[in-house]
């Protein structure tokens, strides 16, 4: 039984697998939740996860089930482990888009059925594969690539770095000083198969020839109150068209949404010829899919 709570969960090859499974027509993945239900608990709210998850779940032929983080309260209500028992005899896998990464840590250590994390505070694993998933469209092999991510080293950038990584390619980072990675954090990715890795608190450096933009909102759900301090420590890290230039002339820009216009984006670039945002938002219902065909067939032989 496999689960996924972080993009190196899995290896290089099974990520090329799951990208795989991503680009392949529906009908041919079969209906392997067929009969079985997917527990879908959401602590935080979400546009873009909850929709693709559930038409995930019904295109594999299986019943999703949303839950609101209070409806299960974990360890208020139940403790964590409990509900992953409970639940594993209800459901053939079970996804949390949680706050704290040890919730998703202790429902895959409890339960008996794949776990999914659909968002932590320490990674965003299925959101990672969207993102390969569109560079790979855009880009062709992505071996030797270069992918620059801009803004604050949060959950998104690690697990964005990460694929990036195993797929082989060159890791950027433009970030301000305090909310970058630190060294060992940059050598654990190295390891993981990057050509390179390099970071700066000059965003323009970070993105000269680069092949593919990223960025993300500066102010996360549940920072609210440090809006104002972040607005002042991201200043001049807006990607702006004159950011864009210095990239690859055939560049993409790609934003995991929501995307707050005048801030981290300009409105020009984000809603310009070289954004692929939306695109990258559709992949995270293909992206799923994936995932959720893979562990299934791997549940079902019993591999660990």
């Amino acid at each position: 039984m496999r689960s996924l709570l972080d993009v190196p969960d899995m290896s290089a090859d099974e990520v090329a697998a799951i990208l795989d499974l991503a680009e392949r027509p529906i009908a041919s993945l079969g209906r392997p939740l067929d009969g079985q239900g997917v527990a879908l608990i959401f602590e935080k709210p979400s546009n873009r996860t909850r929709h693709s998850m559930e038409m995930a779940v019904v295109q594999l032929g299986g019943h999703p089930v949303y839950t609101r983080g209070e409806e299960v309260g974990f360890d208020t209500r139940e403790p964590v482990e409990d509900i992953a028992k409970i639940m594993s005899g209800y459901h053939g896998m079970i996804a949390a888009r949680v706050f704290s990464h040890a919730v998703v840590e202790r429902l895959a250590a409890a339960a008996d059925v794949p776990v999914v994390n659909m968002l932590s505070d320490h990674s965003h694993p299925l959101q990672a594969y969207a993102d390969a998933l569109t560079m790979r469209q855009c880009l062709g092999g992505l071996d030797g690539k270069t992918v620059a991510y801009v803004g604050d080293y949060n959950n998104v950038a690690r697990s964005l770095a990460e694929i990036s990584a195993l797929l082989g390619m060159h890791v950027r980072f433009g970030c301000p000083p305090g909310f970058d990675a630190d060294d060992a954090e940059l050598e654990r990715i190295l390891l993981l198969g990057a050509a390179s890795i390099e970071q700066t608190a000059r965003p323009h450096e970070a993105v000269v020839g680069a092949h593919a933009v990223h960025t993300d909102t500066w102010v996360s759900m549940g920072q609210e109150d440090d809006k104002e301090a972040r607005r002042q420590a991201f200043e001049g890290f807006t990607v702006d068209d004159a950011m864009m230039s210095a990239a690859d002339p055939a560049a993409v820009f790609m934003h995991c949404l929501p995307a707050y216009r005048g801030f981290e984006v300009t409105a020009d670039v984000i809603d310009g010829p070289r954004s692929v945002a939306i695109q990258q938002g559709h992949n995270r219902l293909h992206s799923a899919r994936a995932v959720l065909a893979f562990l299934t067939s791997r549940s079902e032989t019993g591999e660990a």
